[in-house]
C-alpha cells in the first residue's frame, strides 16, 4: 500500500500512459484471476494452506501465476502513473516496485515452497522439476490436476477488484481537467 499511495500521489498520468497501465494490469488481473479460479480461497489466508495440490491451469505452466499477475498489475501501474512525471519520479516508482515485489515474493515463495515439500513431497518435487517457479514454460505440466471454480473468484478476489477499480479510477480522475485542478490544490 505504500508504494500504491506514492504512485497515486506522485504520479502524473497522461491518457496514453493511463490506457496502456491499464490494458497491462488488467492482463495482471487477468492471469491472478485465473489462478485463483484453480487455487480457491486458500489464496486469502493469513497462512500456507493447500488441500490438494494445483497443477492445472496457469499451475500448468508456472508455479506462481498469481504473483506473475500481481508482479503485471504493479507494473501496469507503474507505467499508468509515469506519464508527465520524468525520469527521476519513474526511475523511483520502478524500483519501489521491484524492491517491493521481489522483497515480499523472495520470503512468501521460499515460505510455501518448503510447506508444499512437506505436505506433497514427491508428487510435488516432481512438479517442480517441470514447471518453473516465475518464468512461464508453456510446455504444459503433463498431469494437471484441479479445476477452475468461479465460485473462487467471488470469494477470494472481490476485495481486490475493488481496490483495482478505485485506483483506477483515482488514476483516471488525474487525468481528468477536475483531476488536474484537484492535484495542482493539493500535490504541487
Amino acid at each position: 500500500m505504500p508504494v500504491a499511495l506514492m504512485i497515486f500521489l506522485f504520479g502524473k498520468p497522461t491518457l496514453v500512459s493511463f490506457l496502456v497501465g491499464l490494458f497491462i494490469a488488467l492482463i495482471g488481473e487477468a492471469i491472478r484471476i485465473w489462478g485463483v479460479g484453480y487455487a480457491g480461497v486458500t489464496t486469502r489466508k493469513d497462512c500456507v494452506d493447500a488441500p490438494f495440490l494445483v497443477t492445472g491451469g496457469p499451475f500448468a505452466i508456472v508455479r506462481n501465476p498469481l504473483y506473475i499477475g500481481n508482479a503485471i498489475t504493479g507494473l501496469g501501474f507503474v507505467i499508468m502513473a509515469a506519464g508527465a512525471a520524468g525520469i527521476v519520479l519513474n526511475v523511483t516508482f520502478l524500483i519501489l516496485w521491484a524492491l517491493c515485489y521481489f522483497g515480499v515474493y523472495g520470503i512468501i515463495i521460499p515460505h510455501e515452497e518448503e510447506f508444499l515439500v512437506q505436505t506433497f513431497g514427491e508428487p510435488y518435487k516432481e512438479y517442480c522439476s517441470k514447471v518453473n517457479r516465475l518464468f512461464p514454460n508453456f510446455k504444459k505440466y503433463p498431469n494437471p490436476q484441479g479445476s477452475f471454480d468461479p465460485n473462487a473468484i467471488i470469494q477470494a478476489e472481490s476485495r481486490t477488484l475493488v481496490q483495482f477499480a478505485i485506483f483506477a479510477v483515482l488514476m483516471g480522475l488525474k487525468i481528468l481537467p477536475a483531476g488536474i485542478l484537484v492535484g495542482k490544490l493539493f500535490f504541487s
